[in-house]
């Protein structure tokens, strides 16, 4: 005979992959939830708590979440930006140099730094520094009741702590993604003119003329959208932190991790939507 404690064992080792499966949709459906009502809410953030929306701008550009201030974001990015240009310029001009097209370095170093080099660079730095913070923010008021006393008090909880920061990082993000892609505009060009002694004024000619304003429209765009996904998900994962102090450090982590992914999978869809499948190239008819 098999006993009673055996079979519910077998049968609840049996199930945990249904309630794996259950488990998880119920998080997708929370998270999509949040997204949605958090989207939807940025209107009435804008209206009814701007003075909080400015606090976060001011607390994301020059607070403890520094994207602008000595030592934060914008060192992150700058160096990551410099160091992934040069490997850029490095690996560009050593396979025009198999082909004999050395010229045309300038025209891939416009297209590949502005479409898709300087908006991720920037996103994932984003999601690494801003993004954590936010997480923890949100995480501590959760496991600490605060956001049921905002609720309590009428306070509607996910326009004032998710629609307000993710408009702040929206606006923050400009500035920064101009900074990360300069740096890899001068960054390829020092490699491939003064390391590999190309010529500058073909370089310059070819840069330019595949360099357009709407390329330049495009990826801050791109640095936009992945501004408000980095946001989205940090938030999220704060607001449904659970577990005490370290229940809120793994949900940093696990935000970091899905935010990362998102900006991979929505890098290649933007690309796709904003420049098509077979792209064309500024000024060159081709």
């Amino acid at each position: 005979m098999v006993g009673y404690d055996t079979m519910h064992r077998v049968r609840y080792r049996t199930a945990a992959p249904v309630r794996a499966v259950y488990g998880g949709l119920v998080d997708v459906g929370k998270h999509v939830t949040f997204y949605c009502r958090t989207v939807a809410s940025i209107p009435f953030a804008l209206v009814k708590y701007r003075k909080h929306v400015l606090n976060q701008i001011s607390e994301v550009s020059f607070g403890t979440n520094s994207l602008l201030s000595g030592g934060g974001t914008i060192g992150i990015v700058f160096a990551m930006s410099l160091a992934a240009a040069m490997m850029l310029g490095v690996e560009t001009q050593r396979g025009l140099e198999l082909v004999g097209m050395t010229t045309m370095s300038g025209m891939l170093s416009a297209i590949a730094n502005t479409r898709e080099l300087a908006p991720v660079v920037v996103a994932i730095a984003l999601a690494a520094k801003v993004g954590t913070g936010f997480t923890a923010q949100i995480g501590a008021m959760r496991i600490s009741d605060e956001i049921d006393a905002l609720d309590a008090m009428a306070i509607r909880s996910i326009p004032f702590l998710a629609g307000t920061r993710v408009l702040a990082a929206m606006v923050c993000v400009i500035p920064i993604y101009m900074v990360g892609l300069l740096a890899s505009y001068l960054s390829t060009r020092l490699v491939i003119v003064f390391f590999n002694g190309a010529s500058a004024g073909t370089y310059d000619y070819f840069f330019h003329l595949a360099l357009s304003p709407q390329d330049l429209v495009y990826s801050a765009l791109k640095a936009v959208v992945f501004a408000a996904v980095v946001s989205l998900v940090h938030c999220a994962y704060g607001y449904y932190a659970s577990g005490g102090p370290a229940g809120v450090g793994q949900a940093a982590g696990r935000a970091l991790r899905t935010a990362i992914l998102a900006i991979g999978v929505l890098d290649v869809l933007m690309t796709f939507a904003l420049w098509g499948l077979v792209p064309e190239i500024p000024g060159m008819g081709v």
